[in-house]
Order: structure tokens, then C-alpha cells, then sequence
């Protein structure tokens, strides 16, 4: 097992939350995911990812630093909609661009899901956040 950088440790519920959600996912995301996995998009894609040491994302490319969202019912309530738009805000700050579809994106189309994933995959990262 590679050694973890210090500094890195993630808080234990966030880590529990990751590991929960990978053994029950929605069936867009293990639609998703079946699709992804294995590089089957030319580049490694990562799910129930961590990031910031707060959130976690569906999906993650750390090669773009896109996360991938796959939103259900809730993200249409007005408060998560505006949670969902300042994470996103917050990480475009560090560099981490994100993506979202909507469940039912992903169960009538997901080759225009994969499609739009795979475009951004092949675009060029946001610059990396600006040191202060």
C-alpha cells in the first residue's frame, strides 16, 4: 500500500461517507461507473472520491481535475441547488472543475453522458489555484 503524504488525513466520517456510498450506489452512478471504470475512457476515473478534505465527489479524474457529479431528485430543492453552486464555486477555487448530470441524463442517454465526460477529460485542467 503506498504511503500517505502528511497532511493528507481525511476526517473519519468524511472517509466512512466514501466508503458507504461506493458499497451502495445509485443505479445511474453504477451505470456510470461500469462505463468509466478501468480506464475505458483513456484516463483513471475514481469513485466516491474525497476532495478538499470536505467533499465528496461521485467521480473524480485527478488527471483534469474534474469531479462528476450524478444529481438525483434532491439537487432540484432550491437550498441544495445553492449548496451544490457553491461547491462547485469552491472548488473551481483549487483548480477542480465539475460536471453534472442529472440521474435521469444518465439512464435515457448515457452515451451523450460518456461523450460529455470524455470532452472533458481531453480539456485542458483549470490553472492550479494561485498561491497566496
Amino acid at each position: 500500500m503506498p504511503a500517505r503524504r502528511p497532511g493528507l488525513r481525511l476526517p473519519p466520517t468524511l472517509l466512512r461517507h466514501a466508503r458507504e456510498s461506493r458499497q451502495a450506489p445509485t443505479a445511474a452512478e453504477e451505470r456510470v461507473w461500469k462505463a468509466v471504470r478501468n480506464r475505458q475512457l483513456g484516463v483513471h476515473i475514481r469513485r466516491q472520491h474525497a476532495l478538499l478534505g470536505r467533499f465528496i465527489s461521485d467521480f473524480y479524474c485527478a488527471h483534469v481535475r474534474l469531479c462528476i457529479e450524478i444529481d438525483g431528485g434532491i439537487h432540484t430543492d432550491p437550498a441544495q441547488a445553492e449548496y451544490d453552486l457553491a461547491r462547485s464555486a469552491c472548488l473551481a477555487t483549487h483548480g477542480v472543475r465539475t460536471l453534472r448530470f442529472t440521474n435521469a441524463e444518465v439512464m435515457k442517454n448515457l452515451p451523450a453522458v460518456l461523450n460529455a465526460i470524455r470532452e472533458a477529460c481531453e480539456a485542458p485542467p483549470l490553472p492550479p489555484p494561485a498561491e497566496s
